[in-house]
Parts: structure tokens; C-alpha cells; sequence
């Protein structure tokens, strides 16, 4: 082949790549009328339909279909916030979900229980203020408040997830170290390809009685945490790889359900509460769990206004339905897409 033909060749993959007409994925799967699912923090997305499902990711050229074959296409392109993709990508999709398929998630993965933990208990209240509320003083403490919205959560998950073990650490005025929180977090029992996620729930407090606002927490990836059993493989060169591979998978599903939560969170919350966004830290009762874990800070007990909304059932209920809205999009998002959270 000649230079001068060789020339032409790139010259034309260069146009086509970079001059080829774009349109938003969003309008894409709406007008074929896919599902479409997108992870920010891997820039990876999912798009399912007719029991088949394709995966790429931004800025790569390789696109997975049904999880066995692959393909080349223009790589798809993130732009303030939207994903674009041209002729060579749609032009591969569609076929693919022409014929449809048995969906089958026999053997998929799943999530097989929800581990919720209400913060503090028996000798140990965490926070606690004293207010007087219409004339009556009032001791409110965090362990009454973080013990009403897991029973809460617990409540409307049993009811919507029956398929699903519903647990909690504590269902009463109970004393738990952190050590025996997590180490029910750990010892539950699942089936293959069934996961776990570890809801912590809490109230905030600080010096400045005007901080206020909800957040959720995840570990940081800067922690390092064993999270493969040792006894499971006798190569010991491998199980570091596959233990930082596991671990990887956990902090990118924590950050996740995190989101998940703080959305939820900001819809219910009506403005009273604001969000605080979502932090990491290297919390031990999450840190020492073995799978994806939050911690959810509902508020501050130390803020006047706060505090009075936090003891108020119907408004505890609104914040617990924003956690329950979250638990239910990541539910929707992992077992939907197979496990998917990145490639």
C-alpha cells in the first residue's frame, strides 16, 4: 500500500471521527425506546433493551455487547454532563436490539440484603440537646432519632422488597459496639452472585448551632481494607490483585448508593434541610465492612431548627423515604444492568 493511499485513510478516519454528526445518547434511547443507564464516576454507561445490552464507555472506542462480543465505533463523547455519540455507534446498537431475548437474571447479580444500622443505642445517646418546644422542654437524642428512621426504612423496604432480607443491627434501645455492628454486617448470609449494601444511619452535631444540613458518607479510596476471604485461594501473589480488584468495586458502588441517597435526601427534604453533599472518610463502622456501605447524617441535632424537624415524625418520614428512594434507584440500577457499576 502506498504512502499517499495510507494518507487518505487516516486523513478519512480523521473527518469522520471528527466531523461525523452527533446526537445526545438521552435522545437516542428515547426515541428507540432503551433503558439507559450512566456511572459518572467511571464515565461508563449501560443501555439495555429486548433482553440485550450494550456497554461503552466515554472517550474509548470499544463497546461491549451482551457481555460476550466486542466492537469498535467512534468513541462517545462527555459534554457538559451529556453524552454524544455519532452514525457509528447508533448504526452498531440497533441491530442488536432488533430481535429480543429472554431476559433472564437467573444466576445475575442481585442485591440479596440490606443491613440497616441505627447509630448509637442503649448506654451510648451520640448527640443530645435539650430544647423546650411550645413550652415543654424537650432531651432529644441521636440514638431515639437514628432508631425511629431505620425502623422507618426498615418498614418500606419489607414492604416493597419481599424477595429480600431486610435486617437491622438494632430494632430497640440496644448498647452494639462498632465492632458487633459490622460484624453483622459481615456474617450475613447470602446465595451466589447476591450482594449486601450496609446503611448507617446518624445525626450530626457541632460547636456552631447554625450547622446544619444532611449528608452520606463512603470510605475513602485512600483506605486499604481486606475485604477477600485468605483462605479462599492458596495463591497468595493473586489475592492482592483480586482483593484491591474487590475493593475498587465496593468503594465505586458505595459512592453510588451515596448519591442514590443524597437525591433522594434533597427531593424530600422540601428545603427545610439542606444538602451537604457527599463526603469520604475512613469511618471504622464502614471501613471494616466487606462490602458497599454508607453512612447517612440526616442532620444536626445541634441546630435548633433542625432538631425540632428531626423529632417530628411525619418529616423523619419524608427524610426516611429519601433514603428508601435512594436504596431503590441503586437496587434498580445494579440488578438491571447485571452488577454493572464500570468496566
Amino acid at each position: 500500500m502506498n504512502k499517499k493511499l495510507v494518507t487518505v485513510l487516516i486523513f478519512s478516519l480523521f473527518v469522520s471521527f471528527f466531523f461525523a454528526e452527533k446526537i445526545s445518547i438521552t435522545k437516542f434511547t428515547a426515541d428507540n425506546g432503551s433503558d439507559f443507564f450512566w456511572d459518572p464516576f467511571t464515565a461508563s454507561g449501560c443501555i439495555q433493551k429486548n433482553g440485550h445490552t450494550v456497554v461503552f464507555r466515554a472517550d474509548d472506542p470499544i463497546v461491549t455487547i451482551d457481555y460476550s462480543q466486542l466492537a469498535l465505533v467512534n468513541p462517545p463523547e462527555e459534554k457538559d454532563g451529556t453524552i454524544y455519540i455519532d452514525a457509528s455507534f447508533t448504526d452498531l446498537v440497533k441491530p442488536v436490539f432488533e430481535n429480543p431475548v429472554e431476559n433472564n437474571y437467573t444466576g445475575l447479580f442481585k442485591i440479596g440484603a440490606i443491613l440497616i444500622d441505627a447509630g448509637h443505642g442503649g448506654k451510648d445517646p451520640g448527640a443530645m440537646e435539650t430544647y423546650t418546644f411550645s413550652g415543654k422542654k424537650t432531651v432529644v437524642r441521636e440514638k431515639d432519632i437514628t432508631l425511629s428512621a431505620a425502623k422507618k426504612l426498615y418498614k418500606l423496604l419489607k414492604n416493597n422488597y419481599p424477595d429480600k432480607k431486610i435486617l437491622l443491627t438494632r430494632d430497640d434501645d440496644t448498647f452494639l459496639s462498632l465492632a458487633e455492628r459490622v460484624e453483622k454486617a459481615n456474617s450475613v448470609q447470602l446465595k451466589d452472585n447476591e450482594a449486601v449494601v450496609y446503611v448507617s444511619i446518624h445525626v450530626n452535631a457541632a460547636f456552631d448551632k447554625k450547622a446544619g444540613g444532611f449528608e452520606t458518607w463512603y470510605l475513602s479510596p485512600g483506605y486499604r481494607r481486606n475485604v477477600i476471604d485468605t483462605s479462599a485461594s492458596s495463591d497468595k501473589e493473586l489475592l492482592p490483585i483480586l482483593n484491591s480488584m474487590m475493593e475498587e468495586e465496593y468503594t465505586t458502588e458505595s459512592i453510588l448508593i451515596a448519591k442514590y441517597i443524597i437525591d433522594g435526601l434533597t427531593a424530600q427534604a422540601e428545603g427545610k434541610i439542606a444538602s451537604r453533599g457527599i463526603k469520604q472518610e475512613e469511618w471504622f463502622v464502614v471501613r471494616n465492612a466487606k462490602m458497599p456501605s454508607v453512612l447517612v447524617e440526616l442532620g444536626f441535632l445541634t441546630n435548633p431548627t433542625e432538631a425540632a424537624l428531626l423529632i417530628n415524625d411525619d418529616y423523619l418520614q419524608k427524610l426516611t423515604l429519601g433514603i428508601y428512594n435512594g436504596i431503590s434507584s441503586f437496587i434498580t440500577h445494579f440488578e438491571r444492568s447485571r452488577g454493572f457499576t464500570g468496566l
